[in-house]
């Protein structure tokens, strides 16, 4: 059995103005649920499913054949958090968990990311189609802060 080796990105170089560069830098507005040294988590203005979540390395990276491996270790750790606390935010058991690499698999920000959503996808909206109103944002980050913050968590 042969196996294809991963390579690096097409096109690594990193954009320092994408969005998500901004909003770790602070330049940029966010309605953030969780962050720590070296990731940092927040809904997306543009949800496929209510209570979708975003989380990103600090780090610049455009895909994950381009992240170190202590970023890596950290954003999986960060998705293993938000992933528990968003299934019990949202009062579903189970979670989907994906990412794109390169715009030809779907990547739309040149920053790695992990999409995080509680339960599963039968059914989503379009990405990037429409952006929902930040009061409720809050209101869904709010409850999966909550959860983070719980004792049991």
């Amino acid at each position: 059995m042969h196996f294809r080796k991963l390579e690096k990105s097409v096109n690594p170089i990193y954009d320092t103005n994408n969005i998500f560069a901004k909003i770790i830098a602070g330049e940029a507005p966010c309605v953030k649920v969780y962050e720590d040294d070296l990731t940092l988590a927040f809904m997306d203005i543009m949800p496929q499913k209510d209570g979708h979540v975003l989380v990103v390395p600090k780090e610049q990276a455009v895909t994950i054949y381009d992240l170190s491996a202590e970023a890596a270790q950290a954003c999986m750790l960060t998705v293993q958090k938000i992933g528990k606390a968003l299934e019990r935010a949202m009062g579903v058991t189970g979670s989907t968990i994906f990412q794109h690499n390169g715009s030809s698999a779907g990547q739309t920000v040149g920053h790695f990311h992990f999409h995080v959503f509680p339960g599963p996808l039968l059914v989503i909206k379009d990405h990037g189609v429409q952006f929902e109103e930040v009061g409720k944002l809050k209101e869904i980050a709010a409850l999966i802060i909550a959860q983070l913050e719980s004792p049991h968590a």
